[in-house]
């Protein structure tokens, strides 16, 4: 269980990972030593995986999103996860109940080369047996805060 000062410098670290250990130890209560254990605790817990910049997708024309719901064969879950684990243009891959197997999260430059990825590539994955697409139009909401739904 996470303490108040954990849960303040994950917090802060979230909405801005570059703090300087002075820093955060400053937002927090701590000098920079005790801060600087903190955080290496909760990285060597796996509560904090990694550090990464944030890329506009559309800034490097990357400007279609698509959500694919996969359906496969049930003996070839191990051979799927793989082979999307590999695939660059799967943002994320997530399990699901409900009609589909599997939720992808794609990234492409536009339509054409959705239809490319989703012809050529997804649909000759091991096990698939169907695809359903949805394709984003706006983006309303990005990346939300996991430590803001902690209540």
């Amino acid at each position: 269980m996470l303490d108040k000062t954990e849960t303040t410098i994950l917090k802060l670290l979230e909405d801005d990972g570059r703090l300087s250990y002075a820093e955060l130890g400053e937002k927090v209560g701590l000098s920079k030593s005790p801060c600087w254990s903190r955080v290496r605790e909760l990285e060597r817990q796996g509560v904090i995986r990694r550090y990464r910049a944030e890329i506009d997708a559309a800034a490097v024309g990357l400007d279609l999103h698509a959500f694919v719901q996969v359906t496969i064969n049930p003996t070839r879950h191990t051979d799927f996860e793989a082979a999307v684990n590999r695939h660059p243009s799967v943002l994320e891959c997530f399990t699901t109940a409900g009609q589909a197997d599997y939720l992808l999260h794609v990234l492409v430059r536009g339509i054409g080369e959705l239809d490319e990825l989703l012809r050529a590539q997804i649909s000759r994955l091991p096990g698939v047996q169907r695809l359903e697409t949805t394709v984003c139009m706006k983006t309303i909401k990005h990346r939300g805060s996991v430590m803001a739904c902690l209540r």
